[in-house]
Order: structure tokens, then sequence, then C-alpha cells
């Protein structure tokens, strides 16, 4: 019984180890793409305002310039986990805007107003 618990034991302790390095194997350039889709996807079925969606461009392209400055002379292990902590608070900023029910166009957006565009109130 002891031969084949060490083997097992041995094993899941390997794949537990290699789990975290297959999570941050993403590139950055895929995980730039999703957020920028996210962002997308919440301007178009009105969970993100306009404005919204452009702070979160602006956070997500000055990610990108400062990836762009650490590739110059390579990218370090701390400069990539430093990318990967802002991007995961770029993308926890999105999927908080698109949950704070702060709908764009179409969503409330002058609803008290009457066909003629007078206030009905």
């Amino acid at each position: 019984m002891k031969k084949i618990l060490i083997p097992i034991v041995a094993v899941s302790a390997l794949a537990a180890a290699t789990v975290p390095a297959a999570a941050s194997a993403q590139s950055i350039n895929e995980r730039q793409d999703r957020l920028e889709r996210r962002i997308d996807r919440g301007l178009y079925n009105g969970t993100l305002t306009r404005h919204e969606a452009y702070r979160l461009r602006a956070e997500l392209r000055e990610a990108a310039r400062l990836e762009h400055r650490y590739r110059r002379d390579g990218l370090s292990r701390w400069e990539r986990a430093d990318l990967d902590r802002r991007f995961d608070r770029i993308s926890a900023q999105i999927r908080y805007e698109r949950h704070d029910r702060d709908y764009g166009y179409g969503y409330g957006y002058g609803h008290d107003r009457d066909y003629r565009g007078d206030r009905r109130w």
C-alpha cells in the first residue's frame, strides 16, 4: 500500500506546483485582448457606459505602454508580476463597472420624457 501511496502523493504534489505556472502562462497579449473584448461586450450590451469604457480602455492602454517599456530590456519576473497585478486590477474594475447597475444609453437614459421630448413631470 505504501508503494502505491508514495507515487500518488508525489504526482499530486508535482501537479499542484505546476497549476500556478499554467495560470500565468497565458500571454500578456491574450490577456489584453480578453480584457478589451470584455469592455466591448459591456459597452455593446449596455452594462458599461461610454465614460466607463473610455476610462477602462485608458487604463488598459497605460498597462500596454508599461509593458512596452518593460520589454525593451527583457521582461523580468517582477515586471511580469507587476503587469499581472495591473491586469487583475483592471479585470476587477471591469467586473465592478459591469455590475454596478449604472447602465448606458437605452436603460433609463431619457425615459423621463414623452415621445415629443417634453418632460413629463
